[in-house]
Formats: structure tokens, sequence, C-alpha cells
């Protein structure tokens, strides 16, 4: 019988947060995430003995782990959480008010009701910290203290009775309690790395690494391969070749993973996937026996245009060229490569999070059968590789995507013609393997560089480092040992991929300046280090300021003429709306289709407005818009069963569903309904359906009486718009959190109007 393997490997990796002069943390996201993520993804293993996975662990990500487990990291994040409310002074305030709330609002703030009510307030203060600080008393900020830390613990530590407890408490947590969350974090932490090292010696998983500061291999060793990979792409002006750099980068990160786990990593995930075959020499040489890339690089190196259907199901000829692995030869060198499924490891990236466990799960191992399934039917092995980010997409699923990945694992676990294997254990047991003797230089997103250079910005960015290199090997030779390894530890910080992705026009985030100012710091330091002044132009930004999602709430009552046609602008004026930077967030491959939202009230009716990207969407798909419903102080209106609570004599939903079913850019029918029940309150083939109105023409527009979803004055309303194909979501707005609609008379809102931003 054949086999279908399965190699999953998660990328755990924080830039370098650490500014190496004054040792201060810059921003928390190692300490948040190991809190969070790293632990339990290898601890749920533990139920699953059979299921093998790869975690790689990039360098720089564990010095800072290792930094906080010694008591060595100065995080003025962790100071402010922890220090007693009653002692903060102002900016301390300001700035609990401007960080303590960066967590997803819906899977992390949402879950906890308190926290939730906190970042109500914070909301309702325009996102000002100088606004909410007069607001918040000092057992708020005791409360935003303690949960902005437990809304990250990880779900195995939340299990634990005395963490239970304090969650069960819910508010008015006191002095001893902060005492307690600080104690535990260091629990959490000091238990990352031993329990990767135990599962790695049970055989459970293999541990990969990175080059030490993840920087794009590739580019290191010359510039001008973005120019290979994207003909005609505009390049720094000054070339960057250091391809000793590249090896030194490597080595450190070999080197390192050998000391904290006893043995040498067989394999690496070179930076973003980067690999060309300059480098595969320099990785050969070190001893690596593998690397994995995505499959745009082997469909270029092969010429194969790896092309699906509308099921996400290779063309003919894909499974056998994709589910292999490959043995790269030429001249010396040999590297076993392997090649991710791009649309698989996007599923759990992006659609699964919007989707039930169980039928997620489904759904993944009938993809990945479907997709191995012309191999298996001649007998061949298939092996089917995802790859992807083992952090940054749990924070948009329900209690940490544990209950999807439990699923998952329990189908890798009882089929018997399926291995859910490590990559080394893929390599080994794979019996045909194709060759290779030349690749196509390129990374995980659109087999190229482009994400990292090209961009104004990003050549900027480049220029600086060269300067800064060329600077450091002419005053390095006369500096003492000490400083001319610190200031090219820094170098080597600098080198680091993570910059260049906030750079250009791909991605913005939250702390697109920090970013930016921390990478200007790193530069600055190799100067100051060595005893020269930095180049005024450091003092400078690099970013931007590219737009950034905004919300804006609603100003004053709307009545919109619902026709679907873009061109009442006037009509919407007043209205609560969302739009969307479509490059926001730390991670790459969503699609978008939806660009903008509308709602806003009158004295009777809710009214919404989806805009799309470039056009309605064509194909068949339904429109799904969720109603919440909560009370004034921001708790959910639910009081019995089922979420619902008594209203004018009647029982009523505090959540509905808006479902429309649409194709060839015609609706087909709508529904709405509560979220968890089939009783349809109003459908589209009542006569008299005055109360609900749904038209789809430019754009999808609706109506909905009040009365239907229980609102009266003093509730708010909390929308979501998706779009759904083949029962997956494929793209919703807000990205992150709801737009809201608080149900109160004109002149409480034209009072309270203000605009703020999102959070990303």
């Amino acid at each position: 019988m054949a086999t279908l393997r399965v190699a999953i490997l998660w990328h755990q990796h924080q830039p370098f947060y650490k500014d190496l002069v004054t040792g201060e943390y810059r921003l928390p996201w190692v300490r948040m995430h190991a809190l969070k993520d790293y632990y339990g993804m290898v601890k749920l293993l533990e139920e699953f003995p059979n299921v093998h996975q790869t975690f790689n662990l990039v360098p720089s990500l564990i010095a800072q782990i290792e930094d906080y487990v010694a008591g060595a990291a100065r995080d003025p994040f962790l100071n402010v959480a922890t220090k007693p409310a009653k002692d903060l002074e102002r900016h301390e305030r300001r700035f609990a008010l401007d960080y303590l709330f960066f967590a997803n609002p819906t899977q992390m703030i949402g879950r906890y009701p308190r926290y939730r009510e906190l970042w109500d307030m914070y909301r309702g203060a325009g996102q000002d910290a100088a606004r909410a600080e007069r607001l918040f008393q000092p057992q708020d900020f005791t409360d935003l203290q303690v949960l902005s830390q437990v809304a990250w613990f990880d779900e195995f530590f939340l299990e634990q009775p005395d963490v239970a407890a304090l969650v069960k408490k819910e508010r008015r947590y006191s002095l001893e309690d902060q005492k307690f969350v600080t104690a535990k974090q260091l629990e959490i932490l000091a238990s990352v790395l031993p329990a990767h090292a135990a599962a790695a010696k049970r055989g459970g998983i293999e541990i990969s690494t990175s080059p030490f500061y993840h920087p794009i291999l590739p580019l290191l060793c010359d510039t001008n391969q973005g120019a290979v990979s994207t003909p005609g792409l505009p390049l720094p002006q000054c070339p960057f070749r250091r391809p000793e750099d590249a090896k030194e980068q490597l080595v450190r990160g070999l080197d390192q993973h050998e000391r904290v786990f006893g043995v040498r990593p067989r394999g690496v995930w070179p930076s973003e996937g980067s690999v060309s075959e300059e480098v595969m020499e320099i990785a050969a040489n070190c001893g690596v026996q593998w690397m994995a890339t995505d499959e745009g690089v082997l469909g270029r190196t092969l010429r194969f245009n790896f092309a699906r259907d509308v099921h996400g199901q290779l063309a003919a000829g894909g499974p056998e060229k994709l589910y292999a692995p490959y043995l790269y030869e030429k001249n010396s060198t040999r590297m076993n490569l392997v090649f991710r499924d791009h649309t698989l490891s996007d599923l759990i990236g992006f659609v699964y999070s919007g989707m039930n466990p169980q039928d997620a799960a489904n759904h993944f191992l009938q993809s990945i059968r479907a997709a191995a399934s012309p191999l298996l039917q001649k007998g061949k092995d298939a092996l089917v590789s995802v790859i992807l980010d083992g952090e940054n997409a749990w924070e948009y699923y329900p209690r940490s995507g544990r209950e999807f990945l439990r699923r998952v694992y329990e189908r890798l676990q009882s089929e018997k013609d399926v291995e859910a294997v490590t990559v080394s254990e893929a390599i080994t047991r794979h019996k045909e393997q194709p060759k290779l003797n030349s690749i196509v230089p390129g990374s995980w997103i659109n087999a190229n560089f482009n994400v990292w250079i090209g961009a104004p910005e990003d050549n900027k960015s480049w220029d600086y480092l060269s300067a800064a290199r060329t600077f450091y090997a002419q005053v390095a030779p006369m500096a003492s040992a000490e400083k001319r390894k610190l200031a090219f530890d820094e170098i080597m910080i600098a080198e680091g991929s993570d910059w260049n992705w906030w750079y250009g026009p791909e991605h913005h985030s939250a702390n697109d300046r920090d970013f930016d100012e921390l990478y200007r710091k790193h530069l600055s330091n190799v100067y100051h280090t060595l005893g020269a002044e930095p180049p005024l132009y450091l003092a400078q930004p690099i970013c931007g300021g590219a737009a950034r999602p905004e919300f804006t709430t609603q100003t004053a009552y709307i009545h919109p003429r619902v026709s679907g046609d873009l061109t009442r602008y006037f009509d919407w004026i007043g209205a609560a709306m969302y739009t969307a930077d479509r490059h926001a967030g730390a991670m790459h491959g969503k699609v978008f289709l939806l660009d903008a939202i509308f709602a806003g009230i009158d004295e009777e009716n809710l009214y919404g407005r989806l805009d799309f990207i470039g056009g309605i969407p064509e194909g068949e798909y339904d429109l799904v818009v969720t109603i919440d419903r909560t009370d004034p102080v921001g708790f959910a209106a639910a009081a019995g069963p089922g979420g619902t609570r008594k209203n004018s004599g009647e029982t009523i939903p505090s959540s509905m569903r808006l479902e429309t079913k649409v194709s060839d850019a015609k609706i087909l029918a709508w529904r709405l309904h509560p979220a968890d029940a089939k009783t349809d309150i109003a459908w589209s083939d009542v006569a008299d359906n005055n109360t609900v109105r749904v038209i789809l023409r430019k754009t999808f527009e609706f109506q909905i009486a009040q009365a239907l979803l229980g609102a009266r004055r003093g509730h708010t309303l909390h929308l979501r718009f998706s779009i759904w194909r083949d029962r997956l979501p494929a793209d919703a707005l807000p990205i992150e959190g709801t737009l809201d609609v608080a149900i109160v008379p004109e002149e409480e809102m034209s009072e309270g109007a203000m605009n703020y931003s999102a959070f990303s």
C-alpha cells in the first residue's frame, strides 16, 4: 500500500528586539508569544505520540527567551504591567493604555469580560491614551495589568487550578495577583526550551534552525540576486555582497542549536524560505543535510506552473512533481530539499480560524488526501509538506487553535495509510528522490525577494546597511576586541529580514515606527561603539507613514436608500466605517476581496454596506453578516440558553446572522436567523419583508429593523462581514474585532463622535 506522508513544519520566529547597547527590549513579542504559543504547541503532541513534526526555532528567538529566563531582559512593557497601579506615573499610565491592549479584540480581549470592558472604555476615549487616562481609576489599571498578561497565557497553564482561580475572579485584582502573574510568566518562559528538548529526545519532534538573526541569505551574498528573480527590479545604489556574513549567520545558528539541544541540527529553514545556489553551497559545507522552501521556487526551477482548480487541487502533473523530497547536486554540493504546499499551508494560516474546529480538520485532511490521490492511486508514496508560521495565526483562532489542532492530530494518528513525519524522517523513508542540478533563487513569497528589496524604502535601508558595514570593515581593526564584537553583532542584527518586511508597500502594523527606529538604532550603535558619530540620515525615519486601517464611529443618523449604488456618497455620511489597509499584519499570503464596510442606524433601522476590491467577485459564494448585541457596559446581552434576553415579552437572540447566497453577481436567496439556530426570522421568499431589505449591485447593502435584533437604547451592535466559498471563509472585515454601532439618540452620537485607529 502506498503511504501518504505529511510533514508539518512550524516556524517559530521573532525579530531581535533588544538594543545591545542599552539592554532594553523595544517590543514585547518574544515574551508574549512564549507565554502563549511555543510551549503548548509542543506539549500538545504528548497526546499524539505517533504524530511527528518539525519545529524551526530561530536562534535570535532562542537567545531572547534565554535572556528572559536568566532575568537579564529589561522589558519596559513587563515593568509597567507589574508595577503597583497606585505608583504608576502619568507617562507610565499612558504607556500602559497604548500597549496593554495589543491583543486580538475577539479571541483574546473578548475572552475576558472585564478586559473587554476596559477595551471599550479605551475605545470610547478614541484610543487616545491622554484622554483615556482620566477615565481609568487605579483598580481599572490593576485589572488591565493582570488581564493583559493572562490573555497571552498558554492554554495548558490556563487549566492549572491557581491560574483558573485567578481567571474566575474576573475583576478587582490585587497587587498579590500581579505578583502571581509575574511569577507564572517566568515559569512559562522557563518551560519553553526544555519542552522542545524533551520532545526531540523522545523522537516526537525534530528541531531545525535558521540563520541566527533571520537574514535573507541570497541577498546577503549578493543583492543583485533580487534582479535575477525579478528582472528589471530597482536595486540599491550600493551593492551588498557579503557571503562571509551569510556563512557567519548560518554557523552561529548551528552552533547555538548544538549548545542548547546537545546535537547538531540536520535541517535549516532558510529565512523566508530564501534559497540560491550559493546559499546551498555554503550550507552544505557547514554540514546542513536538508533545507526547505516553497513550491514557487520549484515551479520556476522546473519551468512548471503549479496551477490549481477552484477547489485548490493541482492540475495534471503537479502532484508528481511537488509531493516528493528532492536531491540537489551540483559540483560537490549535495542538499536534500522539500517544497511546501502553498495552498494547504495557507488554509491553516488564513482560513480555518473562521470555521468550526472539526469541520476545519476534516476539510484539511480531505484536501491532503485529494491532493496526493494521483500518486497514491498509482501505488506511489506521497510527501505533502505543510510549512507555516507557528505563532501569529493562533491569535485569530478560539482558544489559540488548540481544538482545531487536536482534531487534525486525531485524524493524522488514526488513519492507517497516513504518516505524520519530521522532515528528516520523510527524506529517509521516501524511496524515489528526484534530482535537481540547478535552482532559481527565490523565497516563499512569489518565488522572488521583492518584499525585502526593490521598493524605495527597502533600497534605502540596504544602502544604510552597506554604509555601516563598510565603515565597520575600515574602522573595526583598530578597535578593541570587545567593541569589535559588539559592533559586528549590531551589523548582523541589522542584516535580519524583519526590518525590510515592514518597509515598502507590502506590510504595515501598529509598530511600524518602532521597527523603523529600532533598525536605525542598531545601525547607529555600530558607529557609536566604534567611537564615531552616526550619519545624520540615521536620525530620519525610513518608513513613509503609509495609510493604516481605520475605524470611524457613527456620528449621525443615516437614512440611505438601500439600492447597492455607489453614486450615493452622501447617504452614508455619518455612518460607522472601517477601511482596511490590505497589507496589514505579520503574515503574508492572504487574498483580499473586501475593501470597506459601513454601518449605522436611524430611529428604527440598522443599515449596512460592503464595498469590494475590484468589483463584485465572480462565482458562487455566501455573504455573511454577523450581528451581536451587547448591553450598555459591554457584556453579552445573553441571560438564558442560546444567548437570549427577554425583551418586550419576546425571547430575542443576542447574535444574528444575515446570510446571502450569491451566484454570478446576483442574489439567489437570503435569510436572517439566530446564530445558533436554523429557524429563520426573515427570508427572501416572504411576500412582505419591509423589515429586512438586501441588495447586491455595485455594492452589497442591507436594512434590518432594530426590533428584529432586539436592539434597545443603550445596546451596542457589533458587526462583522465575511465572504465564504465552498464552505470556507475567504475574507472578512474587520480583520480583527467588529464594527460597532451604539443604539443611542442622534444628539449623543454627535457629542461623542471621534475617530480611532484599529490595532493590527
